[in-house]
């Protein structure tokens, strides 16, 4: 799990607006796109070639269930 505090601080990288994420699983969500990151070893990887699209992080988070 990824800090209360540090996940505050974070935004996401591919909206101009740098909206909030939530953590999923092990994955970062972006709160206005529905996008997401992974976080590996508790670290969140960012980077625009990171992203997961909406409908793999669906695929994703339905598989950990």
């Amino acid at each position: 799990m990824i800090e209360p505090d540090f996940l505050k601080i974070l935004g996401c990288p591919l909206h101009p607006d740098r909206p909030p994420f939530v953590q999923e699983g092990d994955y970062l969500v972006c709160t206005v796109e529905g996008h997401g990151f992974p976080v590996i070893e508790g670290i969140p990887h960012l980077l625009p070639e990171d992203v997961i699209p909406v409908e793999k992080l669906k695929e994703l988070l339905v598989g950990k269930q």
